[in-house]
């Protein structure tokens, strides 16, 4: 089965085609806030490059946050049309599980911190367990004094954009911190198609109605785990 890895939660805009778990080809744009206008067209180029018509995919993923509420939106949007148009299932993983998936194995806990703006983070703790990520915490969005609080003790492996706002504190705060440079913070379109391999194989239609962005402002602060 073809599969469509899409995300646009964060300022680049990755997609990735599979054959079934094994990724055929991946691409990454920094775009911003084209997201619109260009999600297609790098849709349409990339097929092109592997001769795949958007027919033969047999479903389809998408990030569904947290992270730009704008490019989310575009993206669920998008997924949701193809769904419409092609009956075939879709699926929604959050960016953050995807964030995660870059860090090398290391010791310690695994923690994508994504700036969510009015002084908060989005962010949740991750364990490497063969060669797996393990969500270990709610997904939270928490000012980054709050979210040391909640970290056990040991080592941590930082990643994401906000270390571009707070690693000096995360630093200071905790001495075992482990950050990752810039290429590691953001969300990969074919580590999302190996996140969400296995609900693709149950699914049993397009699934639409529980396709939604993952939106932790502004009423829930936390989304529980699944």
């Amino acid at each position: 089965m073809k599969i469509l890895g899409i995300d646009t939660s964060s300022k680049f805009l990755s997609i990735a085609l599979s054959e079934d778990a094994d990724i055929i080809k991946e691409e990454s744009y920094l775009l911003d806030r084209r997201q619109a206008a260009e999600l297609v067209p790098r849709i349409k180029a990339l097929l092109g490059k592997t001769r795949v018509a958007i027919n033969k995919i047999g479903a389809f993923v998408i990030g569904i946050g947290p992270g730009s509420f704008t490019g989310i939106r575009i993206g669920v949007s998008a997924v949701k049309g193809f769904g419409i148009a092609l009956g075939k299932p879709c699926i929604g993983v959050s960016s953050l599980d995807a964030i995660a998936c870059n860090a090398p194995a290391a010791a310690g806990d695994i923690v994508p911190v994504i700036d969510a703006k009015r002084g908060n983070v989005y962010a949740a703790v991750y364990r490497r367990k063969d060669a797996k990520i393990i969500r270990s915490s709610d997904y939270l969005i928490l000012p980054v004094e709050k979210l040391l609080k909640k970290l056990k003790s040991g080592s941590h492996v930082f990643l994401g954009d906000g270390l571009q706002l707070y690693k000096d504190q995360l630093s200071r705060d905790n001495k075992k911190a482990i950050f990752l440079e810039e290429k590691y913070w953001y969300p990969n379109a074919g580590d999302l198609i190996t996140l969400g391999f296995s609900k693709i194989q149950k699914a049993k239609g397009p699934g639409l109605d529980k396709l939604e962005p993952l939106y932790l402002y502004p009423e829930d602060c936390q989304v529980k785990k699944t």
